[in-house]
Order: structure tokens, then sequence, then C-alpha cells
């Protein structure tokens, strides 16, 4: 009887345990999945809860729970818990680590380009990188991976792949021309010194694309890269200025010179070899390689005095620019990082956006534009367009009414377009893709 009374204690006493447990599980979960909601709800209010390109879906049927996607993302707040789940939380600001897809131990995540709703324009690209044009192969922002550390990558792989194709016979000046000098052309550029090609790389701007337009403070880097030629790069956070100057110093150490300023107009092919013509000079080549990014060509206003010289689509060493009036334009994370670095360096600066409020922004950069726009540092126009650019002054209209400012510089950021007529001239073709998955188990 004792014995039995001891087990009913010792049995009643674990299962209180457990009950009390599961208790505090089911407790803990339930807050957490509240905390997640209401992150989910921010991120809506912000514009960013819906993916614009490459970007993680859970299958819920699959998922367990183990947290380990959420763990091996190096943004934030991109994967959460709720409800036993996986979700995603701020899926536009997921740059295409494939981390999470990786380290998912179940295989319940893919990743996918595009939703059911809005389409994102990709070219098309073999798992090798070569486009539906034999010998022109793309890498990069422009094939859908615009995170760093990928795109590099992107570009080893391509040139790797390449010069397994290469044939000699062909006469032709180089065996491979890359086109641009972003990420993933400087991968593709010490990648082709390593495979001893005899290769060019024309940029048409300057050393790092799209990177180097990037305001001097902000981070571009949030996990390490391998560079050929240099071996892995250890640095979970680094500047725009700091990352270029890592780029040009194993350019130098390496011999390996990029043609600035360059842009080419035209590539053609004929008896398989392709013909390059560009604002410098002509050339011929065995392969192509295009590196170029989505932003590389800045979508403009349209508008009447467009082209002055005060006119820019990037900010570059603001802390150059001091007691200017300037206008930056645009409602996304570049504009209004922009005006806030401006302001800090005591210009007179004016926002000019034509939606009633900011949307698709960073919640720390809603914050500052806020904290700006109250302090008067940063005078904002929502609701408003530019109609025309003079030499000392700019027209707005605002709400139907308008409003002139006296105006020294203008900054536009309204984002870049997909060099599409460039593209089909060359014969490559794009097609819409509407949530088509890219890496899936």
């Amino acid at each position: 009887m004792e014995v039995l009374v001891e087990n009913i204690i010792i049995y009643g006493f674990i299962g209180l345990l457990f009950v009390s447990i599961l208790f505090f599980y089911l407790r803990k979960q339930r807050k957490d999945s509240k905390i997640v909601e209401e992150k989910i709800k921010i991120a809506k209010e912000l514009g960013i809860h819906e993916p614009v390109t490459l970007h993680p879906v859970v299958d819920v049927n699959s998922c367990i729970q183990s947290g380990a996607c959420i763990t091996a993302c190096p943004e934030k707040d991109i994967l959460g818990i709720r409800n036993g789940k996986a979700v995603t939380i701020n899926a536009s600001r997921c740059v295409g680590h494939s981390a999470c897809f990786s380290a998912c131990p179940v295989g319940a995540i893919s990743l996918h380009i595009g939703t059911e709703k809005r389409g994102v324009e990709l070219p098309h690209v073999t798992q090798h990188f070569e486009s539906n044009v034999e010998g022109v192969y793309i890498a990069g922002e422009m094939g859908g991976m615009g995170l760093i550390k990928n795109a590099v990558e992107q570009g080893k792989q391509a040139v790797q792949n390449l010069s397994k194709k290469l044939d000699k016979n062909i006469g032709a000046e180089y065996d491979l021309i890359i086109v641009g000098s972003g990420p993933a052309g400087i991968g593709a550029s010490l990648q082709a010194k390593k495979n001893n090609l005899k290769f060019l790389t024309i940029e048409q701007d300057s050393i790092g694309g799209t990177v180097y337009s990037f305001p001097r403070a902000k981070i571009v880097m949030t996990s390490p890269m391998e560079l050929p030629l240099l071996g892995k790069i250890k640095l979970v956070e680094t500047s725009k200025t700091e990352l270029i100057d890592i780029w040009e110093k194993v350019l130098r150490l390496n011999d390996v010179t990029i043609s600035l300023n360059e842009k080419v107009e035209e590539i053609t092919k004929n008896d398989g070899r392709f013909s390059v013509v560009s604002s410098k000079g002509n050339y011929t080549s065995r392969k192509i390689l295009l590196a170029i990014g989505r932003r590389g060509t800045p979508r403009k206003l349209g508008v009447l005095g467009e082209g002055k010289e005060k006119v820019a689509y990037r900010l570059i060493e603001p802390e150059l620019i001091k007691d200017k009036n300037i206008i930056v334009v645009g409602g996304g994370d570049s504009a209004v990082e922009s005006a806030v670095i401006l302001a800090a360096e005591g210009n007179n600066v004016t926002l000019s956006y034509r939606k009633d409020k900011f949307s698709r922004i960073k919640p720390q950069n809603l914050e500052n534009i806020t904290k700006a726009s109250e302090s008067g540092s940063v005078k904002l126009m929502l609701n408003s367009n530019i109609i025309e650019i003079k030499d000392n002054a700019v027209d707005i209209e605002v709400d139907g009414n308008k409003v002139t400012l006296d105006n020294d510089l203008i900054y536009i950021f309204a984002g870049g377009e997909l060099p599409t007529q460039f593209l089909n001239k060359v014969g490559i073709k794009i097609t819409k893709k509407y949530g088509e998955a890219i890496l899936k188990n």
C-alpha cells in the first residue's frame, strides 16, 4: 500500500511538473506569437511585409519550429515563429542570403522570386549562368541575386563555367569581356585573372557599381565573402568605403585593370564571335559576361531642366556639401538616408515625395526622418511632384498648388530601370517571375 501511495505521489509530481512545463511553454509560445504578429502588423503598415525580390517561403506542413532559419539569417526580423510555424515578417528586406534555406533541418524553406501579385523581371539564365544567347553569361543583381557575397560568388562561378567552353579557334581580341565592376564583375575579373584568361572589364561609372552609389556611411555587407586570389574576407559589417578599398587593393595587387567611365553601347554576335561597341572603342571577344546592376541606369523624372549639372542621382561624399539649398526627391531608403545625412552637414534640405506617406523604408529610417522633420532639419513635402528645375530654383506642385524653392542641388532617387532595350538588342529574353521557386528541396 505504501509503495502504491509513493508511486501515486511520484507520478503525480511528474505529471504536475509536465503540465507546468507545458503550461509555461504554451504561454511563452503565445507571447512570442503575439510579438511576431505585432511585428508583421507594423511591417504591413510600413509596406515592408511583402517581398520585392528573392525571399523565403515556408512550408507550414513541414516546419518543426526549430528556429534554425531565424538564427542563421544575418538580417534582423526577416523570419519569426508564429503559432509554432516560421513566417516572414519584413520579407522585402530579404537580400537573398539563402542561409535560412541551408539551415532548415527538414527542408521546409524554399527561395522564391516575385509573388503572385508582384512580378520581377529577370533575364533567362541557366544554372551555369548562361543566357539564351550562347556565350553571353549573366551574374549578380540583374540575374536576381543582389547580395554582395552571393553576387561575387556568381561572378566566380560564371567565369569557371564559361572557361570550360572557350573555343580558341574563334578569332577574337579577348577570351572574355566583362561588363560591370560591381560585386559580380569584380569576382569575375579576379577569377578570369586566376584562370589566365585574356579579358577586359568595362565599367560605365566607378569601381563598385551600385555599391559605389551608396551614401558613404551606409553598411553594405553583413556576412563574410571569399574573393579569388585573396581568400576569405572575415568582415561581418563594413562600410562602402572600406569595402571598395579592399576591392581596389586586391585588383591592384593582382594587376587587374578596369576601364572606368566607359559605357557599352552595343553587343552583336557573328560566326561565334562577339563584337562590342563602347563609348571608347570597339572590341571582339569569345565570351561575354554581363555583371550590370538593376539600378545601373537611374530612373529619371522627365521634367524640364533635369539635364542641368546640379542634378544628381546618387550621393557621394556628403561631408563636402555644406550650406546649400538642397532638394531630395524620393521616398525610399536611399532618399531618406541622403536627406538626413545632408541635413546633418548643415544644409537646408527639403524632401519631396509624391505619396502621402512613406512606405517600404526601414523602421530606423522612418524614425530618423520623423525626428528630422520634427526638429526642422528636413522639410517634408509629401504629395508633391517636381514641375521644372531651374538654374537657382525648383518649381514643385504640392497638393495641386505650385511652389518655388531656392535651390543649389537636387538629388533624385526614383529607383532604377532594368536595361531592357539593351538586353533585347543583344537578344536576351526577359520574363516576369511571379513567385517562382529558385531554390527548393
